[in-house]
């Protein structure tokens, strides 16, 4: 299936830990780059997310960021009991050596260092948190690459039956382009008066028709119509076939133009142009 290397996935999941919310966008890139944007708290999980990106992506620049927002609720966080039971005896003891000693309050407590703790992150918990997120995003992603390749696809089918529609015409003509050219020559001939050897003549013409013989380059292309065709209908990523393909088919447009020995092929050439470009403008977007 032709795929899109454009996308954009979002998804996000409360964990015990907190939130975790995760952004993966792709453009269009000759290989896969991937960008992992990750709190410090999930650095450790870099490799193992940009293989999971490998296994699912094969060409785009991948940029996926990650934000972890910690929970933030009161089983967010521990006491330290004993440090404080031992904080509160030390309390009473110095407020009997002291004639007015001042009540200290639960928050002041609170705010000795040492007694109050967040609680310790599970961190390979949260890692495999992250990594189910990831492949839910990549779903998501890849199914929003899937859609634009399909209309990809089509853009270009339509294209391709167009460009065997327009060698076809090229290809019926030519037996005419050439008797043309003859009726021309002989026209000018009777227009001088000159007296010409008609095998001399005829070997004129041959060379003539020979060098604007196009044949090879209609054949060609028609190759590269289906051969494209064929790429269009597989399952793996076609993108830089596709490319190389384009690259043919302009070369082919060129010499077809160069040869062009009427009006009709001239403008013949000039849309094959129009439509290659057209195509190669799209396929650098195809994986």
């Amino acid at each position: 299936m032709i795929r899109s290397m454009t996308g954009f996935a979002r998804a996000e999941q409360d964990t015990e830990f907190g939130q975790l919310v995760l952004e993966l966008r792709t453009v269009n890139h000759r290989y896969l780059d991937i960008m992992l944007r990750l709190p410090e708290e999930l650095r450790v999980a870099d490799n193992a997310l940009r293989e999971r990106i490998r296994r699912r992506l094969a060409r785009g620049k991948a940029d996926c960021t990650v934000r972890f927002q910690p929970a933030t609720g009161a089983d967010s966080l521990q006491v330290d009991e004993p440090r404080v039971r031992a904080l509160i005896r030390t309390l009473e003891q110095v407020e009997e050596w002291m004639k007015n000693p001042a009540r200290i309050s639960a928050i002041e407590i609170l705010g000795w260092p040492g007694v109050l703790q967040e609680q310790a992150l599970d961190q390979d918990a949260l890692v495999a948190a992250l990594a189910a997120l990831l492949d839910q995003a990549l779903d998501r992603l890849v199914a929003v690459r899937e859609q634009e390749g399909a209309r990809l696809r089509e853009f270009l089918l339509q294209r391709l039956a167009r460009v065997a529609e327009i060698v076809e015409q090229v290809r019926a003509r030519r037996v005419a382009v050439v008797q043309a050219i003859r009726d021309k020559m002989l026209a000018r001939l009777r227009e001088l008066q000159l007296d010409v050897d008609e095998g001399r003549l005829e070997q004129e013409l041959a060379l003539i028709a020979q060098k604007l013989d196009v044949e090879e380059e209609l054949d060609r292309l028609q190759a590269h119509v289906a051969a494209a065709r064929q790429a269009l209908d597989g399952d793996e990523p076609v993108g830089r076939r596709l490319d190389f393909l384009m690259q043919e088919f302009n070369r082919e447009a060129n010499t077809l133009s160069a040869k062009a020995a009427d009006s009709e092929t001239t403008r013949a050439a000039v849309e094959l142009k129009v439509l290659i470009e057209q195509m190669r403008e799209q396929v650098q977007n195809i994986e």
